[in-house]
């Protein structure tokens, strides 16, 4: 970690050079906020002061260099941090919200690393809360899931081949490919991602396709995802179904997932914004769960704004959703728990 941290450190020492060469940007985002959470656990609710709620926190440099004829290299490195302890994100990878190098031109792009998958992209750009202030777990520090806590992940993959389409009148493709490493077996830990995507106008449409194989290449777990918002002017509406499948080893899983919401200006500043969510399992009797959650924004500057969001998730006998980062020993969810959530946080974005 202090090898991370020192190599950090000289990155930050050095980007004011290359940015005279290469166009090299420091961003990043603080995000802070008040939890209160019930779970339904035996040693009752949870009162926290939590890392990235509405955003994850962070801190990352990208650049661009142009290699003429409209040809660029490009690189992003993104590292998450709790800000509630300081310590780093993405259990301790120095740069684990992303780490990739890649050329773009009127090809479109192709990258290679650690990289956000299509259907992540998909679930945030349909989520009304943006992935985020919903479904997060007092106490543990770490950023909120919002609606991919339902439609499934992962968000990231390592090892990843990334090509995008440039728009053709509000079209764009992608192509994902995550390379399982596994000697012997090149099935093994495989990730397979393809989207589609319509925006322009009022409207935004996608449909994604994942496939995620297991280590030893024999259980892939299957979604294919299709949302859409559409804007008119006093509100924007939200709109999701997704299904998840696997093989059958060692456990089947037959999922449904669907969405409505609404995102609703009530001022120039403020935002009022909604979703419920239905989970429901083909395969398995009484394990279906449901989500509501309210929430508002009210921005302070362009880079700075509050927020606050109260949701309940209730879940039939052998349901056990509504919590990100729940295990046996860590604020377990009880499979039948009603899962309350209340926040209000600050986000500032540099």
């Amino acid at each position: 970690m202090k090898k991370s941290l020192l190599a950090l450190a000289a990155l930050a020492a050095i980007s004011g050079a290359a940015q005279a060469q290469s166009n090299v940007t420091i961003y990043g985002i603080v995000d802070m906020a008040l939890q209160h959470q019930n779970t339904g656990e035996k040693a009752g609710a949870t009162l926290g002061l939590d890392s990235g709620i509405q955003s994850g926190s962070r801190l990352g440099f990208k650049g661009s260099e142009d290699l003429g004829g409209g040809l660029k290299a490009n690189f992003q490195l993104e590292m998450g941090v709790n800000a509630d302890t300081g310590s780093a994100a993405q259990g301790g990878l120095a740069f684990g919200r992303q780490a990739w190098v890649g050329l773009s031109g009127d090809f479109g792009s192709l990258n290679l690393g650690r990289q956000y998958t299509p259907a992540f992209i998909a679930i945030d750009s349909f989520d009304p809360f943006g992935t985020g202030m919903t479904t997060g777990t007092a106490g543990s520090g770490t950023s909120s899931f919002g609606a991919a806590h339902f439609f499934g992940g992962p968000s990231r993959v390592n090892n990843a081949i990334n090509y995008n389409t440039v728009s053709i009148d509000g079209f764009t493709g992608n192509l994902f490919y995550g390379v399982g490493e596994v000697a012997g077996n090149t099935s093994g830990n495989r990730y397979i991602g393809l989207s589609g995507a319509y925006n322009a106008g009022p409207l935004f449409a996608t449909l994604a396709y994942t496939s995620a194989q297991n280590v030893t290449g024999t259980n892939a777990k299957k979604s294919i995802l299709l949302a859409g918002t559409y804007d008119f002017g006093v509100a924007k509406a939200h709109a999701a179904y997704s299904t998840i499948k696997d093989d059958g080893v060692p456990t089947p899983i037959d999922r449904r997932v669907w969405l409505l919401g609404a995102t609703v200006p009530v001022s120039a500043a403020g935002t009022i914004v909604a979703d419920y969510i239905r989970s429901t399992v083909k395969n398995v009797g009484d394990a279906n769960a449901n989500h509501l959650a309210l929430g508002y924004t009210y921005s302070l500057s362009k880079r700075t704004n509050l927020y606050t969001s109260i949701s309940r998730t209730a879940n039939d006998t052998f349901s056990a959703l509504g919590s990100d980062d729940s295990s046996a020993t860590f604020h377990p969810v009880t499979p039948g728990a009603n899962v309350r959530l209340v926040n209000v946080g600050i986000r500032h974005k540099f």
